[in-house]
């Protein structure tokens, strides 16, 4: 376990000062905690005492806090995830830095040795918010935990079978990148559309999407083929694709698959001009637009608007270069920062707040909850060009009239 800020020293002070028998008392007022917004220096009054919020019994040694709001992180610190990590607590930290809040404590959990244990212990120490985890099956054994406790969850998976019941997902929905893109081509005159899609279940979700996105577009998938790690497996899937006329392909893989599949593509008569197109996968790979053999190729992910300016911070700060989806962990104290201003430390975590229709924004764009605990991203179109990618059809600002 980590603590993910420092605590700070109330500062208590008061003086009752008695006069001469017979004189009149006078009582001075004393300073109060730190505050968050300067106020005006006002007469000293005498106030009543106030209530003290409950707080949870927590284990000796962390700090007895009763003025800011107990936040979990519970993410793999060791292990193989261990980078990534180590990358999302630093994006937490990276952003009470920025922000300057002092009404928000972080403490980190190590995931790696049960996120059952993590959740458990997270919960007795008084937190009353988990951020993370961040694999599905760990976020299946923490549900039920925080369900009792009724302390919500904002995981970082994209597994939409452990959202709901108070688990909401942060993670980037393949779904939702499919069906931007697709819409993206279709009003730009593509009707006859192919998928290649890896086997597993990614896949499967993938393969549903796209059917599904086609068909709401007013398209027609004409070939739909998988493959797997076996050798020869993408090359016969690409052939059996190259027996129908399609204008445009999903690759709905990573951007290592895509670049490995493109040429092979190129060579069918089908798919020597047929525009490529990807999924939010490839913009986790810092070097998609350096691949000539993908220029001109689609995919939708969240805006890079803001990121480049985090990934230069962050590595001036830690030394090193962040994980693209460790922008979660900062957008998601973003949220927790603008909730706080409604809510007072030691009660529970106002829960509704998460499903407002307007949402939130962060270095991700706008998103927002819905009832299924799945959130919504307002996603960007970019295109592969001269080594780079360029936004072809930027993203919503916000959900405002939606």
């Amino acid at each position: 376990m980590a603590d993910g800020a420092v605590e700070p020293q109330r500062k208590v002070s008061g003086m009752l000062r008695a006069a001469a028998l017979g004189m009149a008392a006078l009582l001075a007022a004393c300073s109060t905690g730190p505050r968050i917004i300067p106020e005006v220096e006002r007469p000293p009054v005498v106030e009543a005492p106030r209530e003290r919020p409950v707080i949870r019994p927590i284990a000796p040694g962390l700090p007895q806090d009763a003025e800011r709001h107990r936040v979990a992180l519970l993410v793999p610190l060791t292990g193989p995830n261990a980078g990534v990590g180590k990358s999302l607590a630093n994006a937490t930290q990276l952003a009470i830095l920025d922000t300057k809040s002092d009404v928000v404590r972080i403490t980190t959990y190590d995931t790696a040795g049960g996120a059952a244990n993590a959740a458990s212990q997270a919960i007795a120490e008084g937190n009353t918010l988990i951020l993370g985890p961040l694999l599905a099956e760990d976020a299946r054994e923490v549900a039920p935990i925080a369900r009792r406790a009724r302390v919500p969850v904002l995981s970082f998976s994209n597994d939409t079978s452990v959202a709901g019941g108070g688990t909401y997902l942060l993670g980037y929905s393949p779904t939702q990148s499919i069906e931007r893109v697709v819409a993206h081509a279709r009003i730009s005159g593509i009707s006859d559309f192919a998928g290649l899609i890896p086997s597993g279940l990614y896949g499967e979700r993938a393969s549903t999407a796209l059917l599904r996105a086609v068909e709401e577009a007013g398209g027609k998938v004409l070939a739909m083929e998988t493959f797997d790690s076996r050798p020869g497996s993408m090359t016969s899937a690409i052939t059996k694709l190259g027996r129908v006329p399609y204008q445009a392909v999903l690759i709905a893989g990573s951007g290592g698959s895509a670049v490995a599949a493109v040429p092979v593509i190129r060579r069918s008569a089908s798919g020597r001009t047929a525009r490529i197109l990807g999924t939010e996968l490839w913009n986790t790979d810092s070097g998609i637009g350096a691949n000539a053999s993908l220029n001109g190729a689609w995919f939708a992910s969240v805006p890079d608007s803001y990121y480049r300016q985090y990934a230069t911070k962050y590595r001036a700060r830690f030394g090193a270069a962040p994980y693209r989806m460790s922008t979660m962990g900062y957008d998601a104290v973003l949220l927790t920062i603008r909730i706080a201003r409604d809510w007072r430390p030691g009660d529970a975590f106002p829960e509704a707040r998460l499903t407002e229709r307007d949402g939130f924004s962060g270095l991700d764009g706008a998103f927002r909850f819905g009832r299924n605990g799945i959130a919504e991203r307002a996603l960007e179109v970019q295109e592969v060009r001269g080594g780079t990618t360029a936004t072809v059809s930027p993203a919503p600002a916000n959900f405002r009239g939606n």
